[in-house]
């Protein structure tokens, strides 16, 4: 939702809409996503009811997902009013919230991500014990954010968020559709046909993976050299866009911006920022001299204290820009 905002700011004078770099081109291929960027759909880890996902094959209309009150996945169609369940990352006492209005699950999410954070995400969110308590008290199924479509970005990367209007169409048969943002309706996106001509946005990505064995310290004396500085990871948004990247390491680890003092016996990054958002793994060992932080390249991402003689593939972040 950032990048939607900073992309309406940067939209001037007579520019109503763009080009953005998702398109449908896989000629009906869909596939399953979680709506919380950074939950990966993981089939091995599903837990649908009996002859569910009851719509398979290349096309069809059942492509968001449900709960039943104990926990077992449907596939359904989106359209239906259901009751929804949406997460909250930055409450720490109540994160799950049953929320008793039917909508579509289009307008669940919308509802999940002015409210709270999302449409609750993933098997592990759905095995938590406080869900579990909450939808007891439901009378029906709900939404998750289970869904799945055809759309791709044309980057490569594997991000699950969706910004539709209102009104959108996801054409089960139509292929080569390509998707705009419509600034005048809070940058929400269009699917239209692909040969339009339109005005397009451009970006450089600030984040760059090195894919070159250096301590930490190398690490840090290459990115100031060549670009601007070891990454920092301040948000969960920084953390979701970061994780996306490490995966092409060729190391289990790469090195972040994140050192450890033992003189002052605080973390902290090398760009001066605060540490208020941390990703730590709980089996790491305790903090120690010659510390510094890096991001598993596998798994879930998470942070890892080590020994900073370690040579690893590492990020290196530099300022970033938009064109239109």
């Amino acid at each position: 939702m950032k990048d939607m905002k900073r992309l309406i700011n940067i939209s001037a004078g007579e520019m109503k809409e763009a080009w953005i770099g998702l398109y449908d081109q896989t000629h009906g291929t869909r596939t399953w996503y979680w709506s919380l960027i950074g939950v990966k759909f993981n089939e091995s880890e599903t837990k649908w009811n009996d002859n569910e996902p009851s719509d398979r094959g290349i096309q069809g209309s059942e492509n968001c997902g449900a709960v039943h009150q104990n926990l077992t996945w449907r596939d359904q169609g989106c359209k239906w009013p259901e009751y929804f369940l949406c997460y909250d990352e930055t409450n720490t006492t109540l994160k799950y919230h049953l929320i008793k209005e039917r909508k579509t699950w289009q307008e669940a999410q919308s509802y999940c991500r002015e409210k709270h954070t999302d449409l609750i995400s993933g098997t592990k969110q759905l095995q938590d014990e406080e869900v579990k308590k909450v939808m007891n008290s439901s009378d029906g199924r709900a939404y998750t954010g289970l869904f799945r479509d055809n759309w791709r970005w044309s980057d490569g990367s594997s991000f699950s968020f969706r910004h539709w209007n209102k009104n959108f169409n996801n054409p089960e048969s139509i292929n080569d559709q390509c998707a705009m943002t419509v600034f005048d309706d809070g940058g929400r996106w269009k699917n239209v046909s692909c040969t339009g001509r339109k005005p397009f946005i451009c970006y450089d990505d600030n984040v760059i993976l090195i894919k070159e064995n250096k301590t930490w310290e190398d690490a840090l004396t290459y990115c100031r050299d060549h670009h601007h500085d070891l990454v920092t990871i301040t948000n969960m948004d920084d953390q979701r866009w970061i994780q996306e990247k490490v995966k092409e390491a060729s190391t289990d680890y790469v090195w972040m911006g994140l050192r450890y003092t033992c003189t002052l016996d605080f973390w902290f990054w090398v760009s001066d920022e605060v540490v208020s958002y941390e990703n730590w793994a709980l089996d790491g060992p305790m903090d120690d001299c010659d510390m510094s932080g890096a991001m598993e390249t596998k798994r879930i991402q998470q942070w890892f204290k080590m020994n900073d003689t370690n040579e690893f593939n590492f990020i290196c972040y530099k300022e970033v820009r938009y064109e239109g």
